[in-house]
């Protein structure tokens, strides 16, 4: 049988950065030729990162998009490569008239490409258009009508994007029928929790469809909702896994295969769904026969909390470098939420870079001060004290508030302290509220919910508290310090706003609270499904009351990293003013 070496590239890229992108292409496939790679390939559009949303309807984007891909193709060849096929996404549109979708010629298409040779020798566009959860694909492109088949040292490789493997039919069956020995499949594949068991298991079963060795290429990186995880896997037609890339790490994954010969009497014309085979000879003559160097592997897979962990890291991260900031800033109650996105903030642009400023009133207690002073220690994050109460004492007596409104001001004051000290000095400002919180309205406009970033957004409080125990413990194992005070853990959560409160003054426990939250959110479960559950039903009603009427507020909310299957956001779209509901 043929051998063939691919190469993988799970790499980041960002929207829009186009030159960057290209750069990173030569970069990596510069690396893949010293490896002795026959075959490259680079994630789902690559070239103009992804999503790009509304900017696929800019004719100036797609134009810039077209243009950098024959360059690249130059490019490469001009470097020394235009001997090994690369397969890169990009941003394309229909040169011809699609009447069926009402679209005129010029709509653009999700797209990949093969480059050879100094050109662009083959072109694809995404044949299945995910249209649920954060995916609006349907409202940008039009789908592709061939499968492409590319053939490579005497080994037909047919080629698909993303969605193309996660729906039925389409791309996968077509590929058993053109009789390809491998399927390359390039992907942004944006994380969720749980998502890498469901991605194996569909790589799995499609390579058994399509009845040949399956590559699964993924990106990494961020942005702005949404974390690429990587986690790229090759299987084998009988559905075995060659080998499987580390989550959330850069790199290129290396494979040797042995791979079906090219039949002479390769099917063409259509086949399965009317696609068209779209089939390119590259190189007809087989490698000489190697002895393979990298047989596969099979990275260690992380734990439930370490995965979500590092997602809300590198969320951070690509949020604070592809936005061209330098720092951040967060507001240090001496709570648990402040307490664990602080050490998210150091564990993803450094401690030197995170300032924390804590901000008591008369209402916070010592232990809070304390706690907010001890964070700071563990972590090395600058830290300063600036009491509020000297400035509510100007508002109180100007304005004799009482009540929620009185409890409020405190919040406002430390959100208006936070920006005017991020004016002053560069810093962006992280909101520290939990999935929890803004579920049931438990914020403050203008208050808790100022910032630019929210890298809790979509994480219940019960997972804030086990995410804080999991840091700590893995800084434990690792012989480090671990970077939250035990007593932010322990103590029961408090926004600290009148004498002696605490959350479970407006709210239910934590626990029954979130698995509530679960189904009527991220499930949309009605009262009665819930309430079966086993669940109060004044409880259920009382909560999902709150839930409905808090829309105005999250629509308010800064961006934060999506983990779950159903975020605030783009997940989840619901009127503000609605006049159903559930619990009536």
């Amino acid at each position: 049988m043929p051998q063939l070496r691919l190469a993988l590239n799970q790499i980041d890229s960002q929207v829009g950065n186009i030159a960057a992108n290209a750069d990173s292409v030569v970069h990596w496939t510069r690396h893949s030729a010293e490896q002795g790679a026959h075959l490259v390939a680079f994630p789902e559009m690559m070239l103009t990162g992804y999503p790009v949303e509304d900017l696929a309807l800019r004719t100036s984007f797609v134009e810039a998009s077209r243009t950098a891909l024959r360059e690249l193709a130059e490019r490469l060849a001009a470097e020394g490569f235009g001997e090994l096929p690369v397969v890169v996404g990009y941003l394309d549109r229909t040169e011809q008239a699609a009447p069926r979708l009402g679209r005129p010629a010029g709509s653009p298409e999700n797209a990949a490409a093969v480059l050879y040779g100094g050109k662009v020798v083959l072109r694809f566009a995404k044949h299945h258009l995910p249209n649920y959860g954060v995916f609006d694909e349907f409202r940008y492109f039009v789908p592709g009508d061939t499968q492409p088949v590319v053939r490579v040292r005497g080994v037909d490789v047919a080629l698909a994007i993303c969605e193309d493997l996660w729906q039925e039919g389409g791309r996968v069956p077509a590929t058993r029928s053109a009789g390809a020995g491998l399927l390359i499949s390039v992907n942004a594949s944006p994380y969720e929790r749980n998502k890498d068991d469901q991605r194996l298991e569909l790589v799995r079963k499609r390579a058994q469809e399509a009845g040949c060795t399956l590559a699964y290429l993924a990106m990494i990186g961020g942005q702005d909702e949404l974390v690429f995880d990587g986690d790229s896997i090759v299987v084998g037609a009988d559905g075995e896994v060659i080998a499987r890339a580390p989550q959330f790490s850069e790199g290129c994954v290396l494979v040797d295969l042995d791979l079906p010969a090219a039949r002479a009497d390769a099917p063409e014309g259509l086949v399965d769904d009317g696609l068209r085979i779209d089939r390119v000879i590259l190189s007809e003559e087989p490698v000489e026969p190697y002895e393979p160097v990298v047989a596969g592997g099979y990275a260690d897979r992380l734990d439930d909390d370490e995965e979500v962990y590092d997602a809300l890291v590198v969320g951070l991260r690509a949020y604070v470098r592809k936005n061209g900031f330098r720092s951040v800033l967060i507001g240090l109650s001496g709570g648990i939420d402040s307490a664990l996105v602080a050490a998210i903030a150091c564990d993803a642009i450094g401690a030197q870079n995170v300032y924390g400023v804590s901000m008591p009133s008369k209402y916070s207690s010592d232990h809070s001060k304390g706690d907010a002073s001890e964070l700071a220690d563990r972590t090395g994050l600058n830290f300063r004290t600036v009491p509020i109460e000297p400035m509510f004492d100007a508002y109180m007596g100007s304005l004799g508030l009482t009540g929620l409104a009185e409890e409020n001001l405190q919040s406002r004051l430390r959100g208006t302290m936070l920006m005017a000290v991020s004016n002053q000095e560069g810093h962006i400002v992280l909101a520290p509220g939990n999935k929890s919180e803004l579920a049931v309205g438990y914020s403050t406009l203008y208050g808790d919910s100022v910032g630019a970033y929210g890298p809790i957004k979509d994480v219940y409080k019960t997972d804030v508290f086990r995410l804080a125990r999991y840091r700590n413990r893995a800084a434990a194992e690792r012989g480090e310090t671990p970077p939250i005070p035990e007593n932010s853990i322990v103590k029961p959560p408090s926004a600290e706003l009148r004498p002696g409160q605490v959350d479970t003054d407006s709210l239910p426990d934590y626990p029954v609270l979130d698995a509530i939250l679960e189904l009527y959110v991220d499930r949309d479960q009605g009262i009665d499904a819930i309430v079966e559950a086993g669940f109060d039903r004044a409880l259920v009603a009382k909560t999902l009351r709150m839930v409905d009427t808090a829309e105005y507020k999250r629509r308010q909310y800064p961006p934060g990293t999506k983990i779950s299957a159903k975020g605030f956001g783009k997940d989840r779209r619901l009127p503000i003013t609605n006049g159903w509901r559930e619990h009536a």
